[in-house]
């Protein structure tokens, strides 16, 4: 039952110890896998484990021995979920490990926006301070939280932590999602998108990305927001139209947005946010932690032990 890992590096860039996944079987582990060498590296592996190397059908199509497909992430579509139910491949993902990293970059990069810190810090390495006649100074607008309302869209585990951490900082919770669950939060209140878009200060985005909410956050209900509201979206790059976001960002329709995910990633240099007005972009380091890919890393083999013993886990195509 050969394992193959395909794009391993993101993971694990040498920080971390692979010994676990390899004492279960023969295993071999590439930093990264250009599409046109996937069959070849994963002909005879029973396992094979990828992050961001997609497997479709025309792959899969060529890969005969394969049994079990392990996700190294939360999100699974990077596999053709539909063709390797066809084909009896199981498909696992990685659920949860992420929570409380990704809910923690929410709030730097809107940090980053309320007191630039790093810009301040510049200015004061320059001489900015030393210079001044006064015994303080700010460059930009500097912003408290309590108060202000955070609309948080998507209220699964990752939503629910952003909605804690923004609670402890005194925000009013607005959230839209699918299911209306009694909420212990003080403060909170469920609604509908638009609503969600027109009241609050700061939008954080946290759903999955389906045919749904591709292009979720659009011209139509950004020109909704507030003219100082801040979007936040550490989820998926295509839940927002980058192309509109930029436009609003540029005429000041809104006031700023925080991303740490793009439409296409790594970006291409035409993309219009790279120039944008008030926009903080980080490259899709919500999730690298070193505690959570040490999470993520755990819970793979799990999986894969899960399966070996007949009983798989946390299986997204069953």
């Amino acid at each position: 039952m050969n394992i193959c890992v395909l794009d391993g590096y993101t993971l694990n860039p040498g920080d971390l110890s692979w010994s676990e996944l390899m004492q279960l079987e023969e295993t071999a582990i590439y930093d990264r896998t250009p599409v046109d060498l996937i069959v070849e590296r994963a002909a005879n592996a029973e396992i094979v484990l990828t992050n961001k190397t997609p497997l479709r059908k025309a792959v899969l199509d060529h890969l005969p021995n394969l049994k079990y497909i392990g996700v190294l992430a939360t999100g699974f579509d990077v596999v053709d979920i539909q063709a390797a139910k066809e084909r009896g491949i199981v498909v696992t993902n990685i659920p949860a490990y992420g929570t409380e990293s990704v809910s923690q970059m929410v709030f730097a990069l809107l940090l980053e926006h309320c007191h630039r810190v790093q810009r301040h810090s510049d200015a004061v390495m320059e001489g900015q301070w030393g210079k001044n006649p006064d015994w303080c100074f700010w460059n930009y607008p500097l912003i408290e939280l309590s108060g202000k309302t955070m609309g948080i869209v998507g209220l699964g585990r990752i939503g629910l932590q952003t909605a804690r951490i923004a609670s402890a900082f005194g925000m009013r919770i607005l959230a839209y999602g699918r299911n209306h669950r009694e909420m212990d939060l003080p403060d909170f209140q469920w609604c509908d998108l638009n609503e969600l878009m027109r009241l609050s200060d700061v939008v954080s985005l946290h759903c999955p990305l389906t045919s749904e909410t591709e292009g979720l956050i659009n011209a139509e209900n950004l020109s909704m927001m507030k003219r100082s509201a801040i979007i936040i979206n550490t989820s998926r790059g295509k839940l927002v139209n980058n192309k509109d976001l930029a436009e609003a960002l540029n005429a000041g329709v809104i006031g700023g947005a925080g991303l740490d995910v793009l439409a296409v990633e790594p970006p291409e240099d035409t993309n219009p946010l790279l120039q944008a007005k008030n926009c903080i972009i980080t490259p899709h380091i919500s999730w690298a932690t070193k505690e959570a890919r040490s999470r993520l890393l755990n819970m793979a083999v799990d999986n894969i032990k899960a399966y070996m013993t007949g009983n798989p886990k946390n299986v997204v195509n069953s």
